[in-house]
Order: C-alpha cells, then structure tokens, then sequence
C-alpha cells in the first residue's frame, strides 16, 4: 500500500531527507533527489525570521520543481507567529508545511521553540493547530520521544497532534538531553505505529546509515517510511542503496571515485547557481571531506579544495583527485 500524506502519494515505502541547518539547501537536495530521496524537507526556517523578512530566512523559501514533493519546515515560540510565517511559507508553493518540535540545540530549544515544545503539550498542541488552520497544505510534524528520560511524552504527543489535523509524524528516537549521541530507540517509535487510535504515517528517524540496518528496522519496528539525515551528508547514494536492497537483498557497489567527483561537481555547480560564486565556492567547503570519507590519504587535496577561490581552480584539482584515485581504487 501506498503511504499517503493528504493527496501526496509517496509509494510503499518512503525514504525521506531530513531537513538539517546548513545543509538542506537546494544545491544538495538536488543531489538527494537524482538518487532517491522519496520527499525532502528544507532547512529549518524561523518564524520570526519569515515574519521580519528576513534574507537568510526568505532566501530558505526557494524550492523548484524537480523537489517535489517538498515540505516547508518552520519553528518558533509564538503561536501567532507561527500562524503568520505559516501564511508566507504557503505562498511559496510547498506540497506540505512541517512543524520542527525535535531541534535539541541551545539556541533554539532554550528560547521555547523546536524540541522546547515538548515540555508543553499543550502549548503544541495550540501552536499546531494553528498552523493547521492557517494552511489548505497538509501539516506534518517532526519530534522526538520527549524533553529527557523521564519525560518521555511521545505517545500522549502522537495522540494529541492527530487530533488536531497533522497528516504524518516523524519520531526521532532520542529526547532532547541526549541531543544526538547514544543509540536511538525506535522502540517507542514502534509502540506509536502500534497504537489502533494512530491513523495518520509514522516515519522513523535515527542512526539510519546502512541498507542492512534500514531493512532490518523496516521489519522490526514497522514504520510507514524513514526519515535520513547524517548518513546522507557527503553520500547521496544512501537512499538509492537502501532501495536496491529491499528489493533484491544484495548491496549496490560503492560509488566509485568518478561518480563521487561527478556528483561533488553537481552540488558544486547548483551552489554557485543557487548562491552565487563566491557564497557557493566558500560553503561548498564544508561537503569535501565527506564525499571523499574514506579515501586514504585524501588530506593534501582536502585542503587544497578548502582553500581554492575559484571555480576553474577546484576543477582542476578535482580532475588531479580523478587521475590519482582512479588506477589506486579501481
């Protein structure tokens, strides 16, 4: 059966990317998507930030077509903010609007919103909906279990922002205090599914990072889809491999050193198309060591990409990276 998030048909089983600051933009969105990604998320937007017309936050507006489906995602502390910014984000022409309930960082969470929520029900449960009348777009929600180990609130959460209108939720499977270490527990994600009041997709989010484990925890904990955020950083290829494996029960090979040159020069192009140059070249920089994790001794070229200020310079040592790897690797 088809998953379903309002009129978005997703297929049996989707594969999301999670929305993360500072590398959800477009550019590698766009590498997510040509191998895989079933639906992606923006970036975490502030409401206050929409609400003021802020650059940085408009800017996290821009989705294009080849997206689709695709979720605007918003956070905020006030409720009648969040139903303004709701107002703007619809404008931009997302499938769906999401609410962030799970971001474990200080600057978020100790100023009352993202996983802060969680400390108030019903304070969420008012801001969801609110958003959800504010929309004719279907509102999904993304969290986690609760505030710390003796608040794990996730099941009274699930229940409650049903209720008021959500369409899917995405559990990850750690409280707010262990931010993002430990192992996450999708056992409570499981007793969610469970649950016969539940109706609306669950997707599993957490530690997600091999096509063995997603098959494994696919049978396991019986979600309706998963959620994938740091095992796609620097390694597109993910969802593409945890699709061939459900299939066939065998592994794709690895990517080889050309294709990870040719998709690190894809990401590289839709930066500088997104960003301009200059923003494009420099917050490239940050995606180089992981495209080429696990090469040895990668390090000279790393910093000599990290370094480069021009196009025609990165390509250059791309094309050397190309020449060396190539014959050592193959």
């Amino acid at each position: 059966m088809s998953v379903q998030i309002g009129n978005i048909d997703l297929g049996e089983f989707p594969l999301l990317l999670a929305p993360m600051e500072d590398v959800s933009d477009p550019p590698f969105r766009y590498v997510c998507k040509q191998n895989g990604a079933d639906m992606m998320y923006t970036e975490f937007i502030s409401s206050e930030g929409l609400i003021r017309d802020a650059a940085k936050s408009r800017q996290k507006l821009d989705i294009f077509e080849y997206e689709r489906p695709i979720g605007i995602q918003i956070f905020g502390s006030d409720i009648d903010h969040m139903r303004e910014a709701t107002e703007i984000a619809s404008l931009a022409g997302p499938d769906l609007m999401d609410i962030n309930y799970g971001c474990p960082v200080k600057q978020v969470a100790c100023r009352g919103a993202g996983a802060s929520l969680l400390q108030d029900i019903d304070k969420m449960v008012a801001m969801t909906k609110a958003v959800v009348n504010a929309t004719h777009l279907p509102v999904t929600v993304k969290t986690r279990l609760g505030w710390d180990d003796n608040t794990k609130n996730i099941y009274e959460v699930a229940e409650r922002l049903q209720d008021v209108g959500i369409k899917a939720l995405t559990i990850h499977g750690r409280t707010r205090s262990q931010m993002y270490k430990g192992v996450a527990d999708w056992t409570l994600i499981h007793d969610i599914k469970k649950n016969p009041r539940i109706k609306i997709p669950i997707f599993g989010n957490g530690d997600i990072d091999s096509p063995e484990k997603a098959a494994e925890w696919r049978t396991q904990f019986e979600v309706d889809g998963m959620m994938i955020g740091r095992a796609a950083i620097g390694y597109p290829w993910i969802f593409r491999e945890i699709k061939h494996y459900f299939k066939t029960g065998e592994h794709l090979d690895k990517p080889t050193i050309a294709e990870r040159i040719e998709v690190c020069k894809t990401h590289l192009e839709k930066s500088m198309e997104w960003k301009g140059p200059r923003t494009g070249i420099f917050e490239m920089r940050r995606h180089y060591s992981n495209y080429f994790k696990g090469v040895p001794d990668f390090k000279e070229y790393r910093m000599k990409l990290v370094t480069a200020a021009t196009v025609e310079e990165i390509m250059d040592i791309l094309d050397q990276v190309d020449k060396k790897y190539a014959f050592e690797m193959a």
